[in-house]
């Protein structure tokens, strides 16, 4: 249902006009407002098939990266992983996602469902976590680029530094032609990147001996190197719900994408890894990043060995620019919930509504974060994104248990005790993770905590000051403490 709200919104609508965009707000379930913009000359929403590869970029992206669990735990443990996992730890997340997705269908995502259920701090803090660990994912994908083309074409550390600075603005500008674009974009990126495992799978079927599969690690399973590939390689399944207000439908549209994300991601490495593991001979030690393109040179020949290389470049192509889009669509969320100034929620109606200074800004960012040391930055990420997650599932149950009245387009069919059954899995993954962080990562992790805390009393400052322009109506509505579905009215 459509309608116009107070006059404070309606000053904002009038200002973004100028700037070549439009608001409106969507009654929300329990009777409040969720922010949904709706752009000048666009093209279009999200639908179903760019939705479920832009998702499928955000988790995987590939089987690649894989092989570390091969030569962490075997063969065997690792098919279990790969077939277990992304039920175990995707369906609970992919759940939760589809549930606030459609029943809060603004941008922002996590960020408006910490908001609604716990106020304006935990709403920051969450995106402050998340945040960070989506533009360090993003600012590898560049350095992983530059690192396959070999070093005959990147010679030298000046050489990479300049080619790494190059691709990620050269791939930050695909971003600013549109969601649309970026979408249809993951489509034949996931396509053209899946085809060469798909040629192997088949390939292999005949030299397939399943004997290989229970092939033993020479000494001691390194299980913490094991669940850690994991994790890194299948969690994310929140991403695409910043994006939650470009997508058509989305109380139907989620659910739909997240189920088939589901299967897709979880056929992408298991299929794979069972054709490699049980055509080739190569022992588990043997399995290092890159392996599975010597195996496809044993299965196929070394023309699908150059096919799968490439498709290690489109992947993380496709992964940077959806992960891009998720945290530029997480910044113009926070906007338009007043966490953030409203110069991050700009629009440029000529390139179909993108949001190009939160874009900007989320370049800007990832190129800084590119040129840092990764090993502590990288395992920091994980730990903020796992705390972010273990909020995101208080939220969830939180909402259920104290929001009965918000209407769910899309329900999970369990009641609460079942429900925080549900999240208890995934959640003893992520206290996990946190525990076996070093002293390094707690240090850095909890002074990005305090980062986050300041930032937003910050821009509580500013707003209140009046130094920066923020979302009105939010202000307004937050000065009087007053916290409905999401979008303060």
């Amino acid at each position: 249902m459509m309608h116009q709200t107070i006059e404070p919104l309606l000053q904002r609508q009038q200002q973004q006009e100028e700037d070549g965009t439009t608001t409106t707000t969507v009654q929300a379930a329990g009777g409040g407002a969720v922010a949904g913009h709706h752009h000048h000359g666009g093209s279009g929403k999200l639908t179903l098939l760019p939705l479920v590869f832009l998702i499928y970029f955000e988790v995987a992206g590939g089987p690649y990266g894989a092989e570390r669990a091969v030569k962490a735990a075997g063969p065997l443990f690792t098919l279990l992983g790969f077939l277990v996992f992304p039920f175990a730890w995707g369906v609970p997340e992919s759940l939760v996602t589809a549930e606030l997705a459609a029943a809060l269908p603004g941008n922002g995502g996590f960020v408006l469902w910490a908001d609604r259920a716990f106020g304006p701090l935990a709403g920051s803090l969450l995106g402050t976590w998340k945040y960070f660990s989506c533009v360090v994912n993003i600012a590898a994908y560049p350095a992983l680029v530059a690192d396959y083309l070999g070093q005959a074409v990147v010679p030298g550390s000046r050489a990479r530094t300049a080619t790494v600075a190059g691709m990620t603005v050269a791939l930050s500008l695909v971003n600013f032609t549109g969601l649309s674009v970026v979408g249809w974009g993951a489509v034949a990126l996931g396509f053209v990147s899946l085809a060469p495992f798909v040629l192997m799978t088949t390939m292999a079927v005949p030299k397939v001996r399943p004997r290989r599969w229970a092939a033993p690690v020479s000494g001691r399973k390194d299980w913490r190197l094991f669940l850690n590939t994991l994790f890194w390689n299948l969690n994310y399944w929140d991403s695409a719900s910043t994006m939650a207000g470009e997508v058509e439908r989305p109380e139907r549209t989620f659910p739909r994408a997240l189920a088939v994300a589901v299967v897709l991601i979880a056929a992408s490495y298991l299929l794979p890894l069972m054709a490699a593991t049980g055509a080739t001979d190569a022992p588990p030690e043997a399995w290092v990043n890159g392996y599975l393109a010597d195996a496809a040179g044993i299965i196929g020949g070394p023309w699908l060995k150059y096919w799968i290389d490439a498709g290690a470049v489109l992947s993380s192509i496709g992964m940077f620019e959806a992960q891009l889009s998720s945290g530029s669509y997480q910044l113009l969320g926070m906007a338009d919930l007043g966490l953030l100034p409203s110069a991050f929620s700009r629009r440029a109606a000529r390139f179909g509504g993108t949001p190009w200074v939160a874009i900007a800004a989320s370049s800007a960012v990832t190129l800084a974060v590119s040129f840092l040391a990764f090993d502590d930055v990288v395992a920091t990420a994980n730990f903020l994104y796992s705390l972010g997650t273990l909020l995101e599932f208080a939220a969830f149950l939180w909402l259920r248990a104290r929001r009965p009245e918000l209407k769910r387009p899309y329900r999970v069919p369990l009641r609460l005790p079942a429900l925080a059954a549900m999240c208890a899995v995934p959640s003893a993954f992520l206290v996990y993770v946190c525990a076996v962080a070093g002293w390094r990562v707690f240090a850095l992790a909890g002074a990005l905590t305090a980062l986050g805390v300041g930032l937003h009393g910050a821009m509580r400052v500013c707003r209140s000051k009046k130094w920066l322009s923020f979302n009105n109506a939010a202000a307004a509505e937050d000065r009087r403490g007053d916290h409905v579905a999401g979008h303060r009215v």
